[in-house]
Order: C-alpha cells, then sequence, then structure tokens
C-alpha cells in the first residue's frame, strides 16, 4: 500500500469534512424550513410570549447552524486553486463544530417550544433538558471519551487521525 503525501491528507480530510457537512446541513435546513413557516400556521397565534421567546432563539440558532455549515463551500471558492487546503481544512473544522453547536441549541429549543404547547411547562423543561443531554452524549461525551481509540497503532495512523481532527500532522525529518 503506497504511502499517502500530506496534499493527499489534507485533500482526504477536506472531502471527508464535506461528506459529514452534507449530512448535517440537510437536518439544519430541514430545521430551518420548519421554523420558517412555523409562524404563518393557525395555532402560531395561540403561543405564550415565553414559546414566542423560545421560537425566536430556535429561528436563530437554526440560522447560525446553516450558516456556518455551508460557509466552508464559500471559504473554498475564495480560496480555490490557491494551495491552501490546510487552511480551508482548518477553517471548515471549526464552522462545523460551531455549526453543531447552534444545531444543538436549535433542536433543544424546538423541543422545548413543541413541548411547552403541548404539555405543561415542567415536563417541557425535563424534556428539553434529557434533549440536550441526549445529544451532547452523542455529539460530545462519547467522541470524547473514544477520542484515543487505536492509540495503539503505528505513527502513520496517529498521523492520519491528527490531521483528521485539524491537527497538522507531524512530517518526520521536519
Amino acid at each position: 500500500m503506497s504511502k499517502e503525501t500530506e496534499k493527499q491528507r489534507w485533500q482526504r480530510n477536506f472531502a471527508d469534512l464535506l461528506q459529514e457537512l452534507r449530512v448535517a446541513q440537510t437536518g439544519v435546513q430541514i430545521l430551518f424550513a420548519f421554523l420558517l413557516t412555523l409562524p404563518f400556521s393557525n395555532g402560531f397565534p395561540d403561543t405564550s410570549q415565553f414559546q414566542k421567546d423560545v421560537y425566536v432563539v430556535a429561528l436563530l440558532a437554526a440560522a447560525a447552524a446553516t450558516a456556518l455549515i455551508i460557509s466552508p463551500v464559500a471559504f473554498h471558492r475564495a480560496l480555490f486553486r490557491q494551495g491552501r487546503k490546510p487552511e480551508l481544512v482548518l477553517f471548515a473544522h471549526s464552522m462545523a463544530t460551531g455549526g453543531l453547536a447552534f444545531m444543538l441549541i436549535a433542536m433543544v429549543s424546538s423541543v422545548l417550544l413543541i413541548t411547552d404547547f403541548v404539555l405543561p411547562r415542567p415536563i417541557a423543561f425535563v424534556l428539553s433538558g434529557l434533549t440536550a443531554v441526549w445529544f451532547l452524549t452523542f455529539w460530545a461525551g462519547l467522541p470524547y471519551l473514544r477520542r484515543k481509540w487505536g492509540e495503539d497503532d503505528d505513527d502513520e495512523d496517529v498521523e492520519t487521525d491528527a490531521a483528521e481532527d485539524g491537527v497538522p500532522p507531524v512530517i518526520p525529518g521536519s
């Protein structure tokens, strides 16, 4: 098996990141579309001021998530063929992380909005808190706890993992 060059590694990392962003982008766009139509539904005038405030938080968080998750495409267009793939990968990693954080806020706020509309507020808070814990478990907790998987692998795999995490690889002899 041939060794991957640094340029190929950055290209692969960017392609992998774009695949991940496609999944996140679809989810956040569907949520954003739902939130955009909500005020025009028949039941929206029956919402309380608290529910309207939560709605605004959810809407703005979904908009922020959408902007951050799509931003690597605009950044790529601006840097196209300038040989700045490492910078692009690091930027895209940061924007994806920020986008997921805003997506978490949008999802939990949306759950709070809907559950507060149909259930007593204390139950809505509990369900929304459980939703936040659920997302944080799978989006942050488990990845953090499992970040050292395969540490006993050879140095090449560790360098590849570091590059995938947005850390420039250590090149022997540099």
